[in-house]
């Protein structure tokens, strides 16, 4: 009688929600697998967070999802929490700049979508106005390789409108510097529709949104917070027999003479376990130090990808503090204003589960090398975001509570030439069996960008253990 082999073992290397995605995937595709999700630090979620202001658990971290691709909502569906998914109560939003707030015009990632409706928001000038419409009189435009999203759009339509509305837009994604992220790994709609029309205005205008999906909400919540999705996903996964460790830091990563060998644990204190496949979920320098010695190629592409760090302050006031006639979700501000908050989100007025006694706002400080503005003190941070609240919409509290969340290392910036490295980073991965990634740093830094990541990477897997089942005698 055939000896039943033993159930394939899957370590999956990181807790954030791309890990945990690609770990319930797993389990929910093939019950027969072993698979176990290590993560370093005490609490899974990545920067997904919840924690307390004023007595009310609410987001730290992300605090939406794109709802106009699946993949997020999806999952919280999948892992129960379909029901408490919600839509924002309020809708639109202002930017702050140069001392007056104003109304946020249609467009693609900062690239307007009408002029006229731009000219109407008194965002730019009237010179940066006529600039931008000088695009109609120039050469069609040929994207042939790959360039800076503010590069394009000063050379284009002006630096105001890169300044005053690129900026603000596109550093609200990655707190990065719009002149050197990738406008193909950052905009590929925008792209593909320049080859079409040869123009950024008709460009962005084909490609923004069509008028069927005003009915579609653009962005959705978890009634309670974002961060309720990923113990969700736990209680799911285990329920279907998954494991996963905290406190569990893998520190080594070796070729074994059937899969791999990971160094777990404390460093006075390690275990050597062996797993048929690991996948990676970690951001791109701890990735890139566990494939030092087994992949050094994919290791030095891993190194490059650089990562921005920011701040949220979260504020609580009393509800009858929030100025009369507060409308939107909040605002951006240019960089070129020299604010230290980038970006406001009236937290209450956008979530209804959040109306009560006290009215939240969050702030978000820190850009790409900005590290001066996130090395003072919580204290200072909240006294600035106070400042700015009140001097754009008349925020005048008293405080009633205030944390401060700093997020090192959040965001993967996505420099020019980005998808040739990802591709890069693929090749290598693919040269080596029995390991996959997935994450932010490759395909999107949105929460479904992440979730669908971490479900590529268990098909990934899954086909990979098939066809060497296939090759078995």
């Amino acid at each position: 009688m055939e000896a039943q082999r033993p159930a394939p073992r899957i370590a999956v290397v990181g807790a954030g929600i791309a890990g945990l995605a690609c770990a319930r995937a797993l389990v929910t595709r093939r019950p027969d697998l072993d698979v176990t999700v290590y993560e370093a630090s005490s609490r899974v979620g990545g920067k997904l967070a919840l924690g307390e202001v004023a007595g009310v658990s609410l987001d730290l971290g992300a605090e939406s999802v794109l709802n106009r691709r699946t993949e997020g909502t999806g999952l919280a569906r999948a892992v129960g929490l379909g029901e408490a998914i919600v839509y924002p109560a309020a809708s639109g939003a202002g930017i702050w700049t140069r001392g007056a707030m104003r109304p946020l015009p249609s467009s693609l990632m900062g690239v307007p979508t009408s002029l006229s409706a731009t000219a109407a928001s008194k965002v730019l000038s009237r010179r940066g106005l006529a600039r931008a419409a000088l695009e109609r009189l120039m050469p069609r435009l040929v994207l042939d390789e790959d360039v800076g999203v503010g590069v394009l759009v000063a050379g284009r339509l002006g630096v105001e409108v890169r300044d005053r509305l690129v900026e603000p837009l596109l550093g609200g994604v990655y707190a990065g510097r719009s002149d050197e992220i990738s406008v193909q790994a950052a905009l590929p709609q925008l792209v593909a529709a320049v080859e079409r029309h040869g123009s950024l205005l008709a460009a962005a205008a084909a490609a923004s949104s069509p008028p069927s999906a005003a009915a579609t909400p653009l962005f959705a919540g978890i009634r309670g917070g974002v961060g309720r999705l990923p113990q969700a996903v736990v209680e799911d996964f285990r329920g279907r027999g998954g494991s996963l460790l905290v406190n569990a830091a893998v520190r080594e990563l070796s070729r074994a003479p059937t899969g791999w060998t990971l160094t777990v644990g404390a460093t006075t204190d390690v275990t050597a376990v062996t797993a048929d496949v690991v996948v990676l979920a970690t951001p791109a320098a701890p990735t890139a130090r566990l494939l030092r010695d087994v992949a050094p190629g994919v290791s030095r592409e891993l190194a490059g990808i650089d990562y921005a760090s920011v701040a949220i302050v979260t504020l609580a006031v009393p509800a009858a503090a929030v100025p009369p006639g507060l409308t939107g979700t909040g605002f951006l501000v240019p960089p070129a204003d020299g604010e230290p908050v980038k970006a406001a989100t009236y937290s209450s007025q956008k979530w209804a589960w959040l109306q009560g006694d006290s009215a939240f706002f969050r702030c978000s400080i820190g850009r790409h090398r900005e590290v001066a503005s996130l090395q003072r003190e919580d204290s200072e941070l909240v006294a600035q975001a106070m400042a700015q609240l009140t001097s754009a919409v008349g925020l005048r509290g008293p405080l009633v509570d205030a944390k401060v969340t700093r997020w090192g290392g959040a965001l993967p910036q996505y420099a020019v030439g980005h998808l040739g490295r990802v591709a890069r980073i693929r090749a290598g991965i693919d040269a080596a069996p029995g390991l996959q990634l997935c994450g932010a740093a490759y395909d999107g830094v949105g929460v479904p960008a992440v979730v669908a990541g971490g479900e590529e990477a268990a098909t990934r897997v899954i086909a990979a253990l098939d066809q060497a089942g296939t090759m078995d005698p």
